[in-house]
């Protein structure tokens, strides 16, 4: 069996890699690609692949453009960060999905299922992916699934004061004040969030509106904002962003 991965994360990317290769050792990964553009030339110069793995959310847009612009005749398991809301759409579409972050129970499962339906297994039709595409396009995560070791522990978005990036991982804050690893880049993180509710403030910031303890001018035209549970001290909105920061806290 020869399976394309469409994964913008490198890490999750390289993750399911490494467990569809130690649980099928007749299974070759062909590639790995990271966008939807990518992707759609692959899939245009390359032969169709017995098996597509594909994230929902891609860097430059949504997974399921891909099928507006290429047919794909090949079965689709999605991997998703999303939760049991929109996963609904796959139950009642029949196509499969896993949900990040990805175990080896949950891939073998994946598997074992594809070998069940393997005689009808096909492309999921355009009604299916427009039926999934617009009840994603309106939802936000409600919460978050980390890794503490071998525990798994979900957290409510009510629960995250803000999202921060230090030396190439990225952390969730809670309103506890503890910090937790999670798997995702905040470029990702960001198109996941209620936009009323959280704001990018600069490279390394994604925060919650409740998380301000207080903002003050500073130099150059930028704002200063003081962040609850926060030992920062300077964490500046970026300059091309401080009128987009007041639109947003007026809203």
């Amino acid at each position: 069996m020869k399976v394309l991965i469409i994964e913008d994360e490198e890490r999750a990317a390289r993750r399911l890699k490494q467990l569809i290769e130690n649980l099928h050792q007749k299974v070759e990964v062909l590639d790995t690609v990271d966008s939807v553009k990518n992707a759609i030339l692959w899939l245009t110069k390359n032969p169709t692949p017995d098996l597509l793995f594909m994230d929902i959310q891609l860097g430059d847009g949504i997974s399921f453009e891909i099928f507006e612009v290429i047919t794909i005749n090949c079965p689709v398991i999605f991997t998703t960060a999303y939760d049991e809301y929109a996963l609904k759409a796959f139950e009642v579409n029949s196509i499969d999905y896993l949900l990040k972050p990805i175990d080896e129970d949950s891939l073998r499962a994946a598997f074992n299922k594809l070998s069940l339906l393997k005689a009808q297994a096909t492309g999921p039709s355009e009604e299916k992916v427009a039926t999934i595409s617009n009840m994603m396009a309106n939802t936000y995560k409600n919460r978050f699934i980390i890794k503490i070791g071998e525990h798994i522990k979900s957290i409510p978005v009510k629960d995250i004061l803000y999202f921060f990036s230090r030396e190439k991982a990225t952390f969730l804050k809670t309103t506890d004040g503890k910090n937790y690893l999670i798997d995702y880049a905040l470029d990702k993180i960001e198109g996941m969030l209620e936009p009323n509710i959280f704001f990018r403030i600069n490279r390394r910031y994604l925060i919650d509106i409740e998380s301000i303890k207080d903002i003050v001018s500073y130099s150059n035209s930028r704002l200063k904002v003081s962040l609850k549970k926060n030992v920062e001290d300077d964490i500046i909105v970026s300059r091309d962003r401080v009128q987009d920061f007041k639109t947003w806290l007026g809203r």
